[in-house]
């Protein structure tokens, strides 16, 4: 049987996917087995009446290795 863990990451890009792929990268420094992302929140900053950053709330995935 595999257990998995959840973390919870906030991360920033200049893209939907670039924020999220950040959040995945930040995480697998120090996690293995990454398997799934969750997107709990999505934010968009605006500056002079452009979206200029993305950032996310991503719940991230992984399973537990056994010792």
């Amino acid at each position: 049987m595999s257990i998995a863990k959840v973390i919870e990451i906030l991360a920033e890009g200049d893209s939907i996917e670039a924020a999220v792929q950040s959040a995945v990268d930040d995480a697998s420094d120090t996690v293995r087995n990454i398997k799934q992302v969750y997107l709990k929140e999505l934010q968009a900053i605006v500056e002079n009446n452009k979206v200029t950053k993305y950032r996310v709330n991503a719940k991230i995935s992984f399973v537990v290795e056994k010792s």
